[in-house]
């Protein structure tokens, strides 16, 4: 990973793991899978009722099997793939501007020390979060 875009990582884990942000991305599919599932066996075994009884079945049970998944954001951003964190990267850059910094630690005192500079990374982080990876955000244990 080039250095600048490991910098940039890295803030976003700080800023993460600071305010305690948690994240569960969505398995859709899975809850998907499940649903049709069930409507299929209740059709078979019931009829037209059964679907719709297998229906509401799959979809509380669908619901329940992805609920709960929250990791701590830090955790997600280091399992993202290479393209997803260039993507990441440039969003942050676009809040950063043509800010200057030698490492990591200048960068974290550069951002940290700046309340609105660390609101608007932190707003373009939860913005990529939430738009790029469907993820549910949540703060605190």
């Amino acid at each position: 990973m080039a250095p600048r875009m490991d910098d940039i990582m890295r803030l976003c884990c700080d800023i993460s793991a600071n305010q305690q942000v948690k994240v569960a991305v969505q398995h859709a599919t899975r809850g998907a899978i499940v649903a049709a599932g069930t409507a299929f066996v209740g059709g078979i075994l019931a009829g037209p009722a059964g679907i719709a009884v297998g229906v509401a079945v799959g979809g509380l049970l669908g619901a329940w099997l992805t609920s709960g998944q929250f990791k701590p954001l830090p955790q997600i951003l280091m399992e993202l793939p290479p393209n997803q964190q260039q993507k990441l990267y440039s969003d942050i850059m676009a809040v950063l501007g043509n800010l200057d910094w030698t490492d990591m630690a200048q960068l974290a005192a550069l951002v940290m020390g700046n309340a609105k500079l660390k609101q608007q990374v932190t707003a373009a982080l939860l913005s990529y979060i939430t738009k790029e990876l469907s993820a549910e955000v949540r703060y605190g244990d």
